[in-house]
């Protein structure tokens, strides 16, 4: 998961962001996936770490913390060349986390799409010291599971594997399925696509896919929606047009029998006699441009282990401030006031969790007991507003007066209290339900349409511009590297919910975990996402899946069921 940009700058923190994690000061964002966030830290002797939080949803399932425990400690017997080794953890804290070493490069997925596909002598080098990097992790009876080009980054010295043993933990998970995939699919074996076990040949499957990729820019079972690309993988040959022929022995890594693949120390044989040269992993082993991206990031990391870290600024004085000579009111305080800034911690041994922190009161709230002084009014500032509050009765005495006189000429019904007015709960609006929704790739629906028809306009680029697109699907409007389309509403509110929560408005207005989008990768026949439109409408939205294979349109089926108006309209509605 890289998150350094290509001019070897770091993603400030986000103020949701933690600012220190067990005693390591965060420094920046490297990145967010399925798993978690990872952030670029310090050891307290300075060396750049790459700090890891798991995420709540995750963290919340028992089957997941075991699993998680047992690749953890697994992961630490894992100490290969071409591996970033496990640095510190904490499986059992509210919020776990893994550290590793810090690799300063970019991904091999970003790196292709910047600067398009690697020539051969990288290429035999990067899978060579890919599947050196495969024997350690399966030596130490971990199966990778996710390998991907974005879990392959670019060191000066050779490729480095991340994120091994991870995936195995988030499979047992309730979770699996619903907004947490595991595994990529343009990049899974054929018996991992199908759900059958998986076994260090899956891996050896997606060294190939790798290697096609960094050869060809592209995997060697096309690109389109996932459900395609699984079907390809499970059912038809690979596409190697264009491979260099010193890489024909990557046909037999994407065998369908995993018993037909060669094992990674075959792999690595092969790659030396592709070589016409003998394979040595060097600061030139990349093109030059990926060498000083690499340089500039290395860079930009000292200069942040070397930056002061900054306290919180103080809040703004709430009370005049005393004259010289006049002394401070005392303040009561039940406990410390807080620290502006956090010590530094000593190295830990592995396993060892400090106690948390005390909660100091955030800087906004006065110590207990105290009150600021209340400035004196001079007397004629209270003339003025005793004679303003004298207007105001008489104005309200005649509003009485109207309202009394209209309430003598109407019926019962008109004297009842409008809806939303104050001191009375709004009644939750009665659900609207649409079955069988086609909603064709660069279309939208508006939630207040019965039925609701798909739109489109001429001059968007992309459905996610629509106008009152309450609920759209289209392509990707950002760049990522899942290439699959995306479904989503105008004002960027949209949960995933998980198989342990039910569809419901109440559920909808409780779960807050807000997305922009969602890939079609991430959703299965039955999936359930709670959409927020601008407009206030609340939908609950029943994926059903796809057009059928070999159909001339692209379209999504959905069941939809509104709740219009059901809380307030947003900014950019009123």
């Amino acid at each position: 998961m890289n998150g350094v940009r290509a001019d070897g700058e770091f993603r400030p923190l986000d103020s949701g962001d933690p600012r220190a994690v067990a005693g390591y000061r965060l420094a920046a964002r490297l990145g967010s996936g399925g798993m978690g966030t990872v952030y670029l830290s310090y050891t307290p002797g300075g060396h750049p770490i790459a700090l890891k939080t798991i995420r709540p949803e995750l963290s919340e399932d028992p089957e997941f913390r075991r699993r998680f425990r047992q690749e953890v400690r697994a992961a630490q017997r894992v100490q290969g060349l071409y591996t970033a080794p496990v640095i510190d953890h904490d499986t059992e804290g509210a919020r776990p986390w893994l550290a590793t070493a810090y690799v300063a490069g970019p991904s091999l997925a970003s790196a292709v799409a910047e600067h398009g596909p690697l020539p051969l002598p990288s290429v035999l080098l990067l899978l060579a010291g890919m599947a050196e990097a495969l024997s350690v992790i399966h030596g130490a009876g971990i199966v990778h599971r996710d390998l991907k080009p974005s879990n392959v980054l670019l060191a000066a010295d050779g490729p480095r594997v991340i994120d091994f043993g991870i995936a195995r933990a988030a499979d047992a998970t309730a979770l699996t399925g619903t907004g947490v995939s595991i595994g990529t699919p343009a990049f899974m074996s054929p018996e991992q696509a199908a759900g059958r076990p998986v076994t260090p040949a899956s891996d050896v499957f997606a060294l190939g896919q790798v290697a096609v990729f960094a050869a060809r820019g592209q995997g060697a079972y096309g690109e389109g929606p996932s459900h395609a690309v699984l079907y390809r993988i499970v059912h038809e040959e690979p596409d190697l047009a264009g491979m260099p022929a010193e890489l024909a022995f990557v046909a037999r890594c994407l065998a369908k029998d995993p018993a037909e693949r060669p094992t990674p120390a075959e792999v690595v044989a092969w790659c030396q006699e592709a070589s016409p040269a003998p394979l040595r992993q060097s600061g030139s082993w990349l093109p030059k441009a990926l060498t000083a991206q690499i340089t500039q990031r290395v860079s930009a990391s000292a200069a942040l282990a070397a930056a002061p870290t900054v306290a919180p600024a103080a809040p703004p004085p709430t009370r005049p401030l005393p004259g010289p000579g006049t002394p401070a009111p005392t303040a009561r305080l039940p406990h410390p006031g807080p620290a502006l800034a956090t010590p530094a911690q000593p190295p830990r041994a592995p396993g060892y969790r400090h106690p948390a922190p005390p909660q100091p009161y955030p800087p906004y709230v006065q110590p207990y007991g105290w009150q600021p002084p209340k400035p004196k009014r001079s007397v004629g500032r209270k003339i003025a507003i005793g004679a303003a509050v004298g207007v105001a009765l008489l104005w309200g005495a005649g509003c009485v007066s109207v309202l009394s006189h209209l309430g003598d000429s109407t019926d019962d019904n008109s004297s009842r209290t409008p809806a939303g007015a104050s001191g009375q709960h709004r009644p939750d609006p009665r659900p609207v339900s649409f079955k069988g929704i086609n909603i064709p790739r660069g279309y939208w629906v508006r939630f207040a349409d019965s039925p609701p028809k798909p739109m489109d306009e001429q001059n968007t680029s992309n459905a996610s511009f629509g106008k009152d697109a309450d609920f759209y699907y289209d392509d990707d409007p950002d760049y990522s590297e899942d290439q699959t389309p995306v479904v989503g509403t105008a004002g960027d509110k949209v949960v995933l919910l998980n198989n342990a929560e039910h569809g419901s408005l109440a559920t909808c207005r409780r779960v807050t975990r807000y997305a922009e989008n969602i890939h079609l990768s991430q959703l299965s026949k039955g999936s359930q996402i709670c959409v927020h439109t601008v407009s206030g409408h609340i939908g609950l939205v029943t994926y059903r899946g796809t057009a059928g294979r070999g159909s001339p349109s692209d379209y999504i089926t959905v069941d939809l069921t509104v709740w219009r108006n059901a809380e307030p309209a947003s900014d950019d509605e009123q």
